[in-house]
């Protein structure tokens, strides 16, 4: 099946603004960002376990554990801060 992922600010910057990706039914998306993560290079970087990074799907704020689907929109940011 096939995602489209979207970056947002500073991994927007890393990895540029969309992208889209096949992968295997029943991925979550924890196992989206590891598989990302796998590619090495910015990917890697930008999406390290140990950097603070939120994810939405299709436009709703979600956990790791979410199952994503055909056509998923998958978006990374990192978390707003403010003050």
């Amino acid at each position: 099946m096939n995602v489209n992922l979207r970056y947002f600010a500073s991994l927007r910057e890393a990895l540029g603004q969309a992208e889209s990706l096949a992968i295997p039914a029943g991925t979550s998306v924890g196992a989206l960002r590891d598989l990302l993560i796998e590619r090495g290079g910015a990917h890697a970087e930008a999406l390290a376990r140990g950097r603070a990074i939120r994810t939405a799907l299709d436009q709703t704020l979600c956990g790791e554990a979410a199952l994503l689907h055909d056509g998923a929109e998958v978006a990374f940011f990192p978390p707003v801060t403010g003050g």
